[in-house]
Parts: C-alpha cells; sequence; structure tokens
C-alpha cells in the first residue's frame, strides 16, 4: 500500500464507531484520534444507592465459633428445613437457644 492509501483508512475511527452509542445503546468514553480516552469521557458515574433510615430492630454482628459448634448449627438448621421449616437459619436458630437459656441453671464456673 502505498503512503496515501494507508493514511486514508483510520482503523480507530472504525473502533471508535463500534464503541459509539448508537452501536450499544449507551453513553461510551469518546476516543480521539491518538486512541487516548477525552476527559469529558470517563464513563458513566458509579450509581449511589439511596440511602434510607438504617434499620432500629437489628444489628450485623460478628461472632467467633468452633468448626465444631458451626457445622453442629448448620446440621440443625438444615435438619429444620427437612422437617418443613423452609425460612429456618443459623441466625433464628440460636435466637431460639437465646430465648430458652435459663441463667439460673447455667453451670457454674468455680464448682
Amino acid at each position: 500500500m502505498s503512503e496515501a492509501k494507508v493514511l486514508q483508512h483510520d482503523p480507530l475511527r472504525e473502533t471508535a464507531q463500534i464503541l459509539s452509542e448508537e452501536y450499544y445503546g449507551r453513553a461510551r468514553p469518546a476516543i480521539d484520534n491518538d486512541g487516548v480516552q477525552d476527559s469529558q469521557g470517563e464513563g458513566p458515574a458509579p450509581r449511589k444507592r439511596k440511602k434510607g433510615p438504617k434499620p432500629t430492630h437489628y444489628k450485623v454482628v460478628c461472632i467467633s465459633l468452633y468448626t465444631k459448634d458451626i457445622e453442629n448449627l448448620e446440621a440443625k438448621v438444615a435438619e429444620l428445613k427437612r422437617r418443613g421449616h423452609t425460612k429456618a437459619n443459623k441466625s433464628q436458630l440460636i435466637r431460639y437457644a437465646l430465648n430458652q437459656l435459663n441463667l439460673a441453671t447455667y453451670p457454674d464456673p468455680n464448682p
């Protein structure tokens, strides 16, 4: 190819058309002839969640359990689900156990 023909064919221009808004139906960053993104074409701004009031009826907490205890808890949840309690989960089972706890019968640490 002669130098004149090479300069007439600009593959970056075709790429810009493929990446255009019409091709994908949404805005794309503009690219100049050097293949560099324009300062205005930084892409879409990240979506921000609408923050409503934080729930006050519960809090997320983190606790440590031994692996055997976790396996036991998960096995009990699985058994409850097998018995038809489809919404059973670990949190629900722990809350149930806490409600059953009688501190008067809790073992003395210093026997």
